[in-house]
């Protein structure tokens, strides 16, 4: 997934969001609703969030530097966790706080049976309900919005199952954004589900305990976001990418073995790959001596003529055209490496290979 398209499906919803809030807001002052309370904070909290996340994606797509070797990539994880584990647990703590007041001032507090507006007496339920059905509407379209993204996403890595690829996907940015709006979904529909029985039966321990459950949810979200982001903080491997060049090497007929692989993922688009490796003897001396050859000839042709046939120069140009041969077959062994490497796997931004030699024996 690019950084453009989590940024697209942000932005939706950082705007969607906002607005959400203040009717949210709005309708819990007007109707003393603990659940709308709960959801108008719920709201907030993703605004704050996902304005953090566009922070995260800005920060983090700035190129490497002197400070920063291979980019800006991780800090768009540490804005992530920093709202995920901060803002939602905020919000649950102040969503749990907030019931536990109503709760305790239900005999204080009388609900309004009407709402003055535009110089119109409206039933508190009915407030309720347009501003659910708003938040429904917006939510359930950023939610198909950023959804698609990920669908797109996992196909291409051919993954079927959707709740599976969430606890795996690269882009931490976009799950949040597709689980924090599926989380506002279902709020909206608890809080419905919360107001409705209140109104039904006349009791509101239905609006509070919804709104308990509200702000659980917030909780939940609060860390698995910091589950999934302290993934990618730390030195996760790149299974994919060791896997490829596995097969690479396997199939490369100059390389006999490879050692001491291992790999770590900077970003969702940048990962570094660490290896050893051993030539194969036979398959490296195939053309060798015609590389030498070269070299040599070269090498002669750059000597004035008056100084040829010295015997200390007809030394060195014979070694410096076996090393220079040498290198340049390994070097370009090594590029081949790198080149299939990263057509398997274009995430691979960095291949170190350090050549051990040549094999002792085939197969070891």
């Amino acid at each position: 997934m690019s950084a453009s398209s989590s940024k697209k499906a942000v932005l939706y919803a950082i705007v969607v969001n906002a607005i959400i809030t203040v009717l949210k807001f709005f309708a819990a002052f007007a109707t003393h609703s603990a659940a709308m309370m709960n959801e108008a904070v719920h709201s907030l909290m993703d605004t704050i969030n996902q304005v953090f996340l566009l922070m995260g994606l800005k920060r983090g797509g700035r190129p490497a530097d002197q400070t920063y070797a291979f980019g800006h990539g991780q800090k768009k994880y540490m804005w992530n966790l920093w709202s995920a584990i901060g803002l939602f647990s905020i919000g649950s703590g102040w969503g749990l706080a907030h019931a536990w007041h109503v709760y305790h001032k239900l005999e204080l507090v009388e609900a309004p049976t009407s709402i003055l507006f535009a110089g119109v007496e409206i039933n508190p339920i009915w407030v309720s309900a347009v501003v659910l059905l708003i938040a429904f509407v917006l939510e359930g379209y950023v939610l198909y919005i950023a959804g698609g993204e990920l669908v797109t996403r996992m196909k291409a890595e051919g993954g079927t199952n959707i709740v599976k690829y969430l606890f795996s996907a690269d882009d931490p940015t976009l799950v949040a954004v597709v689980l924090e709006d599926t989380i506002a979904v279902s709020g909206v529909v608890l809080a419905a589900t919360g107001i409705g029985l209140t109104y039904l039966t006349g009791n509101p321990l239905w609006d509070i305990g919804f709104s308990v459950v509200i702000a659980l949810m917030l909780g939940v979200t609060a860390f698995f976001l910091g589950k999934v982001n302290m993934r990618f903080l730390t030195d996760v491997r790149d299974h994919d990418a060791e896997q490829a060049f596995r097969d690479v090497v396997v199939g490369h007929s100059e390389v006999e073995t490879y050692h001491d692989l291992r790999s770590v993922i900077i970003d969702e688009n940048n990962t570094v790959v660490v290896a050893e490796i051993e030539m194969r003897e036979e398959a490296m001396m195939a053309d060798l001596q015609v590389r030498i050859d070269h070299h040599e000839q070269a090498l002669r042709q750059s000597v004035p003529d008056n100084r040829r046939g010295q015997e200390n120069l007809e030394h060195y140009i014979i070694s410096r055209a076996v090393v220079q041969a040498t290198l340049e077959r390994t070097e370009q062994v090594i590029d081949e490496l790198e080149t299939e490497l990263r057509q398997k796997c274009p995430q691979v931004s960095h291949l170190t290979v350090e050549v051990q030699g040549i094999a002792e024996e085939p197969g070891n």
